[in-house]
């Protein structure tokens, strides 16, 4: 079949000319952005580790005409305190989001709902045919159950004990 040039396209509004559409790109699902956010977190964290870590070296370098024997940088050691901390807690923060988004990648997890059906797939609730009910009511059978055999446990060392 040929095409002909009197195909309706869709209309920009701003002008009568037709606008041609292209196919959308496919999106970065949610735990791949969480990865690849951790990751350019951590590198910019590592550049500000640099940089604090260049300034406290070349603080601690006497000038020229100066006896290294006489030098003493100020320091200031709040300040030292709370910067260490902040670098320290930028550090932990961007390894910890590369971390969850690989676990993430890993158990092809997008959405919370992916992360339920996860979960309680785990625990039975999905894929099993039991409802949340049941499994709420066996789990309250297993630890009546644990229960009544640690009484029966105490009950029996206190009567050999006797």
């Amino acid at each position: 079949m040929e095409s002909n040039s009197t195909e309706r396209k869709p209309l920009n509004k701003a002008s009568s000319t037709p606008l041609d559409l292209e196919p959308a790109r496919p999106r970065l699902p949610a735990n791949a952005k969480l990865l690849l956010g951790g990751l350019a977190f951590f590198c910019l964290s590592s550049v500000v580790t640099r940089r604090a870590l260049h300034r406290r070296r070349l603080a601690s370098i006497p000038p020229f005409y100066a006896s290294s024997v006489y030098h003493q940088p100020r320091v200031n050691g709040a300040i030292e305190a709370f910067e260490a901390l902040n670098v320290a807690t930028i550090n932990v923060v961007s390894v910890s989001m590369i971390f969850v988004g690989g676990a993430l990648c890993a158990l092809n997890v997008n959405s919370l709902d992916d992360m339920r059906r996860l979960i309680r797939g785990g625990a039975g609730a999905d894929g099993t045919g039991r409802s949340e009910t049941d499994l709420e009511q066996e789990l309250e059978e297993w630890i009546a159950g644990v229960l009544d055999r640690k009484e029966r446990r105490k009950k029996g060392e206190q009567s050999d004990g006797r």
